[in-house]
This record gives C-alpha cells, structure tokens and sequence, in this order.
C-alpha cells in the first residue's frame, strides 16, 4: 500500500513539476518581507480573559482593550493593501529610532512595552483598591540606540546587569553613575543577551550636555500583590495601549462595585506612572472594531485622540457613547457616576 501510494506521489510530481516550482517560487516571492505593517481592521478583546485576580469579584458587564490587527509587510500583503480600500499601508521606520533597526528590534520594544503597560496598570490598580503590593523585582534593558555617532557594543534587549561591577535600581541611578566618569573612557556593562551573560565595553560619550553610553534604557517593574494576580497576554499582542482598559479590569476585580454596570465598554490608551490616560494611534479602526462588536461604550484619552474619536463617530453617525478619560482616578470616577 505504501509503496503505491508513494509511487503515484512520484508519478504526480514527474507530471506536474513545472506547476509546483511556479507555486513554490510564487510562495517564496510574495512572502518576501518589506519595510511596512498593513493594519487590516479593529476588535476588542474582553480582559478578564487576559486578566485573573486571586478570588475576583464578579461582573455583569465586561472592559475590552480595543486592537488595531496589523500584519507584517511582504509582498503579498503590501500589494493587497492596494486593492482593498480599508487596508492601510504604514512605513516601519515610523516605528524606528534609526533605519537600521530591523523588525525585531521594533517587536522587542513592543512587547517591552505590554510588560510595562501591564506593570504601572497592577501600581494604580492596587493601590486605588487599597489592596496590598510592592516591589519585587526591576530589569533595566536596552531598547534603543541614540545615535550613529555614538558607537557602541550594546544591543538592542540587551538586559543591564553592572556597570563597572555597581549594580543600581533603575535607568536614572545608571545615568546618575556614568555622569561621575570621563568622556571618553571605557566601560564595563555586564549584560543577559540571547539568555547568556555576557561583559560588553562601551565608551562614555557627550550629549546635549549630559553624559551617556549611547543607548537608551528602559526599566520594568515586577509587584508582589495581595491577593496574587496573573495576567496573560498572547504572543500576538504587544504594545501599551491595553494599559487603560486593563487597569479597570483589574481595580474592578478587586473592588465590590462593578463598575462595568452590566455594559459593553471598549477603549483604548496608555497608562502612565503618574496615572494619567496617554494617546495612541488608530483610534478611528479601534472604534469601528467596538462598534462592530456592540459596545456600550468607549473610553478614549484627551487630546487629538478624543477629537479624532468624536468626529469618526459623528461622520459615521454611530452610536456608541463616547467619553474622554485623562486619569485612571478619572476613568473610576466617570464609570462611577454612569452607574448611579
């Protein structure tokens, strides 16, 4: 049997061969990477899925972090979005601090991103919950490099270890350090790359009157809470626009009032260390996405986002309620008095 069935896939390939190296090659071809990302549409995404607080209390609504589906440029996608009219080509180097970066790099600041979106959200969570948390651990990472000017071994996602043997809390205490040393002089910077340790030598350089060692440095904190939290995001999701709509998820899942008032609320912003909401980009596909999947409501920062967010509504005579947050104790606030 085997031997038949072999024999017939030979006989098929001997048959077809041309066929299948035109496939194989047109594969190859249209798959060929390009310096772009095409943002196909929106969605929401329902956080207590991502989200889970030891002994959460219920809700009868549900907070949904608002998305931007956004592919990878190849061939392939970059000439579709030619021809359909919703798929939006956008330049990766918008992404870049240098045009030498590559994709991965960019992916790594991304998903860095998420990890400190996810951390400020469980600091403003708890602590506006009254519940117990404090700091377990911090990393300190590369995530970009300053300037061609400024030559050094550092890479970026590389982990920061020491500097010249001194370890110190966080990016600004490292800086702190290297304004002590001379322009010019060496450094040794023990790094995690790649999962292995290694001692990497960067000169110190003059910049705009300040001191560096020609990268910038980036921080993550890691809480220790009470109750124990366990957040959960896919490989695919990345970026720091969830931070707003997963700081309510989480407050909600700690505090006796459910502020979801039995609605569908979407949004979308950043949450900063000071508790303010930040802007982000593609407001207009992340409201069609809530729209489409019959929100109540949608949460939208200041600033050009809310106006952007107001107008796409009006022109497309949608009704979703729109309401402008600034501050996570804003957002709290405004959910608060709607449910009354």
């Amino acid at each position: 049997m085997f031997k038949k069935v072999f024999s017939y896939i030979i006989d098929t390939i001997k048959e077809e061969y041309k066929f299948i190296i035109v496939l194989l090659l047109a594969t190859i071809i249209l798959n060929i990477p390009l310096n772009y990302y095409i943002n196909v549409g929106g969605g929401i995404s329902d956080a207590s899925k991502r989200i889970a607080v030891d002994k959460k209390n219920s809700s009868k609504g549900s907070f949904n972090i608002s998305y931007v589906t956004q592919l990878e440029g190849s061939i392939l996608t970059v000439g579709l979005s030619y021809i359909i009219p919703s798929w939006e080509r956008e330049s990766a180097d918008l992404y870049k601090y240098d045009v030498k970066e590559s994709i991965e790099d960019i992916e790594f600041r991304s998903e860095l991103s998420l990890e400190g979106a996810n951390s400020t959200a469980t600091y403003w969570a708890y602590t506006l919950a009254n519940k117990d948390i404090k700091e377990k651990d911090k990393k300190i990472y590369v995530i970009a490099a300053i300037s061609d000017d400024f030559k050094t071994n550092l890479k970026v996602g590389d982990q920061i270890l020491s500097i010249d043997n001194n370890t110190f809390k966080n990016a600004l205490d490292y800086s702190e350090y290297i304004q002590t040393k001379n322009v010019g002089e060496d450094l040794e910077i023990k790094v995690i790359r790649k999962e292995k340790e290694k001692i990497i030598k960067s000169k110190v350089y003059e910049h705009e009157g300040t001191k560096i060692i020609g990268v910038y440095l980036q921080n993550t904190v890691e809480y220790e809470t009470n109750p124990p939290v366990n957040i959960k995001f896919k490989d695919r999701e990345s970026g720091p626009s969830g931070g707003l709509i997963t700081t309510l998820e989480m407050y909600n899942q700690l505090t006796k009032k459910d502020l979801t008032g039995g609605k569908t609320i979407a949004g979308t912003g950043t949450i900063e260390p000071d508790g303010t909401i930040g802007e982000i980009g593609g407001i207009e596909h992340k409201i069609k996405g809530a729209t489409h999947a019959k929100a109540d409501i949608f949460l939208s920062p200041g600033g050009d986002n809310y106006k952007d967010a107001k107008k796409y509504i009006k022109d497309n005579n949608l009704k979703i309620k729109l309401i402008k947050v600034d501050t996570i104790e804003d957002a709290i606030k405004k959910l608060k008095e709607l449910n009354k």
